[in-house]
């Protein structure tokens, strides 16, 4: 990339005057191969992208980077981590480019007081990132920085920090949340993967009962997924694809509406569904 354009775009990492809302999107990004073709999973993402404003900058929680304590990515140029196995070489050729911003980082810092947020120089954009945001932006000209998920901490703890980051909507950030409502990779049905929306029973129960919870602004059942029933014990067995979803919910405002769009399963026990804040 050119020096005069990164040097434009630290400037943009340093605008933090105020600007209309932005709006907040959870994407279910499934499998890393969804970085490479041409489906209509990325349709969509490129259709949202078109109906919002330009960001300044982007703030995404992946369900892939999960760590003791929280942090932040810091670096000016982040790096792209191709954090997966057993797929063609293509996909590991992948490089997207976008600049980090120290100056969000440092934001994002200071605005949380429900945790000690640390500053992280290592890690870079893993594919929860880098394979849905390189479909939105694929001149890779936003600035990126990721925000850890604390795996020693409950889904109310990860719910009650997100509410903290609300302000950054209002300073140009896109705040995007990236895992898959339904996850489960030990029920997937391989055989099936082709087959159009095909769903077990229990993962299409869940499905409609966290969009219908979605719809009514039941967050509170979403933040107690544990209890709501053995259909999310299924579709929910590890939280690491779910918490990013619980960060996006808890920046909904009163006056703003949840669209669900990509909604579709995959392989019986993954679901693809999307959700934009606005």
């Amino acid at each position: 990339m050119q020096t005069d354009t990164l040097e434009s775009l630290d400037k943009a990492g340093r605008n933090f005057g105020t600007t209309p809302r932005m709006p907040a999107l959870f994407l279910g990004h499934g499998s890393p191969m969804n970085a490479i073709e041409e489906n209509e999973f990325v349709k969509g993402f490129r259709k949202v992208a078109s109906e919002i404003e330009k960001p300044n900058m982007i703030l995404c929680i992946s369900a892939h980077w999960e760590t003791k304590g929280t942090h932040v990515t810091a670096m000016t140029n982040p790096k792209t981590i191709h954090d997966f196995g057993g797929f063609p070489r293509e996909l590991y050729e992948i490089e997207y480019p976008a600049p980090g911003s120290p100056q969000l980082a440092e934001e994002v810092r200071n605005l949380v007081t429900r945790a000690e947020i640390e500053l992280d120089h290592q890690w870079g954009l893993d594919h929860g990132a880098w394979s849905v945001i390189r479909h939105l932006y694929p001149q890779a000209d936003v600035p990126v920085v990721q925000l850890s998920l604390d795996y020693t901490q409950s889904p109310r703890y990860h719910y009650e920090l997100a509410t903290q980051l609300g302000a950054l909507r209002e300073k140009g950030v896109l705040i995007i949340g990236s895992g898959n409502m339904v996850h489960n990779l030990r029920r997937v049905a391989w055989d099936k993967m082709d087959e159009d929306n095909f769903s077990y029973d229990w993962a299409a129960e869940a499905s409609h009962k966290m969009k219908r919870a979605i719809e009514e602004r039941d967050h509170q059942k979403l933040i107690n997924y544990k209890s709501a029933g053995p259909e999310f014990v299924l579709s929910i067995p590890t939280p690491d694809h779910f918490l990013p979803l619980l960060y996006i919910l808890a920046l909904q405002t009163k006056d703003e509406h949840a669209h669900i769009f990509n909604d579709k399963a995959v392989g019986g026990s993954l679901t693809m569904t999307s959700v934009k804040l606005t």
